[in-house]
């Protein structure tokens, strides 16, 4: 018997809406809101990112300041410019396809693109009307989420949350067509609209026994992505490795660090290693969203990590770094829920 959508949304806290899941944790945020004796501490947390990182900031000035060494090729585009200069762009950097096309100022996976051909990034760059950037498809096989922070007043951070992201696909049985396969998955049927759409007839295609197929290329909760805990992986080589990605990008305390890495070793090595985001003071700890995790220690973890935010923005308040007033940071949430 399949379970309905709605039954699976109440039960597993992970495709709660945001704003039900963040609800409880109101009264501790004015708790550290009145430690922090500032209602928008978090925007002082890291000082070298727009608002902290809190909303509305820019990704490439974020890349700007993280060595190339751990970067993907990236280009940054301006939304109304000809599209002849997007193509002088792809010609002078080396891109070249599959490339990742993303708005330079966005986040939840909201117009994310793997594009293939130049008709396709053609076509993007007419209907997204805003300045976007566009990187190398990098194919090292595991994607994470790692979650950094550093106390201002100490010269060593840590890691605190580690995430493997395990891309929405299906495994054929010989018999089920692609669109019989999303069905028998509660994750794949929440995109189903969606996939539809983007697979079109290949949603009629009979996938033989054991072959895997790829549905959606870009590792974002909002597009099926699962969450898998990874705190296992946490220890003090992990740790080194982050702190010296992050030890020059001056005013970075707190952030997750989306990437790619060749393997596991290699992580722990610091070689290999691709950064296609940083995401300030406004970063989950991803190893939250594992289904199989407790909705009351995701709740546990969540109050550790604004804690750790809020006593960086103590640290950072008494070196002369103040919170962005309530009105400017009012102004920034009205323009978010706009771009949504």
């Amino acid at each position: 018997m399949r379970v309905s959508l709605s039954i699976i949304k109440i039960f597993n806290y992970e495709y709660w809406p945001w704003w039900v899941f963040y609800l409880p944790m109101t009264p501790y945020w004015l708790y550290l809101a009145i430690k922090t004796r500032s209602l928008t501490y978090f925007t002082s947390v890291n000082p070298g990112i727009e608002a902290g990182g809190f909303y509305g900031e820019s990704k490439i000035d974020i890349l700007k300041k993280i060595s190339s060494e751990y970067l993907p090729l990236t280009v940054f585009i301006d939304g109304l410019s000809d599209f002849q200069r997007v193509i002088d762009s792809l010609t002078t950097s080396g891109l070249v396809f599959p490339l990742i096309a993303k708005p330079n100022i966005g986040e939840r996976g909201t117009n994310v693109a793997k594009i293939e051909t130049l008709e396709e990034l053609k076509s993007y760059h007419a209907q997204i009307r805003e300045d976007y950037i566009i990187q190398e498809f990098i194919t090292y096989p595991i994607e994470l989420g790692v979650l950094f922070s550093r106390l201002p007043d100490e010269s060593k951070g840590k890691v605190s949350s580690v995430t493997i992201k395990e891309f929405l696909a299906v495994v054929g049985d010989g018999k089920s067509s692609v669109f019989q396969l999303i069905g028998n998955s509660a994750r794949a049927r929440f995109q189903l609209e969606s996939l539809s759409l983007k697979l079109g007839d290949a949603m009629n295609e009979i996938l033989p026994r054991g072959e895997k197929r790829l549905l959606e290329p870009i590792g974002n909760h909002c597009r099926g992505t699962m969450f898998s805990n990874a705190n296992h992986l946490i220890n003090e080589r992990l740790d080194a490795v982050f702190n010296k990605i992050g030890a020059g990008f001056e005013g970075f305390y707190y952030g997750r660090f989306d990437l790619k890495v060749m393997s596991i070793e290699d992580l722990y090595n610091g070689k290999n290693i691709k950064i296609m985001e940083l995401n300030g003071v406004s970063s989950d700890p991803g190893h939250i969203y594992d289904p199989d995790y407790y909705l009351w220690k995701a709740y546990r973890d969540l109050s550790w990590h604004w804690s750790r935010s809020a006593e960086i923005s103590i640290q950072n308040q008494k070196r002369g770094f103040s919170p962005l007033p309530f009105h400017d940071v009012w102004t920034i949430i009205k323009k978010h829920f706009m771009h949504m």
